[in-house]
């Protein structure tokens, strides 16, 4: 069994010092300076072929394992697929517990609340979301997702293929012509054709 510590700050300008200081006990240690927005970290990649059966890891706070929930979820599963647990040491519930069958299980029940805390948050911002839909309708001034593809498309470029589009589709240019022209694909040139048609 070894205790394998894994630190991580977002940026490069960011020190590793303080975390390296409270994993100094660990047998081998292994950083990342990235975003924690997702699982495609060097460090973190290196961390999880390495670990065996029985190893603890151990990390600071579990925010440097993941931003946010979904990823934290996924990083804890990948931990316990390789039969290892986890420690966090500003979690005192998950710090020097030597029972193999004791760490798995309330590493179980962190995983699940988790999942339980992610799956309540995004119900939340939806109800949110619709709320807000709801009285902008009322209102009369929802307009709905921003067209990728339109006369006021944000990218001056998608607005100026737009066009193109729709003036090829005037002159009665076939779809598969203007989608080599244009460079786009045939799905997108018939979305904007029942649009201009309706």
């Amino acid at each position: 069994m070894s205790r394998i510590g894994y630190a991580r700050v977002s940026t490069i300008d960011q020190n590793l010092d303080r975390q390296l200081e409270l994993l100094s006990n660990c047998d081998k240690i292994f950083t990342d300076k990235a975003s924690g927005k997702n699982l495609e970290r060097a460090g973190l990649q290196k961390m999880l072929d390495y670990i065996r059966e029985g190893d603890i890891v151990v990390v600071t706070e579990l925010k440097r394992l993941g931003r946010n929930n979904k990823e934290l979820t996924e990083t804890m599963y990948l931990i316990q697929s390789k039969n290892a647990t986890l420690e966090v040491l500003n979690l005192p519930v998950l710090t020097g517990i030597e029972d193999d069958n004791l760490r798995r299980l309330l590493n179980n029940l962190i995983i699940e609340l988790y999942k339980y805390q992610a799956e309540e948050e995004r119900q939340s911002i939806l109800t949110t979301q619709r709320q807000g839909i709801e009285l902008a309708k009322k209102r009369g001034v929802y307009q709905g997702k921003q067209l990728e593809y339109s006369e006021t498309a944000r990218d001056p470029k998608k607005r100026f293929i737009y066009k193109e589009i729709v003036r090829m589709l005037e002159e009665e240019v076939s779809i598969s012509e203007i989608a080599k022209r244009t460079g786009t694909n045939r799905s997108l040139i018939y979305r904007i054709k029942k649009r201009i048609e309706y």
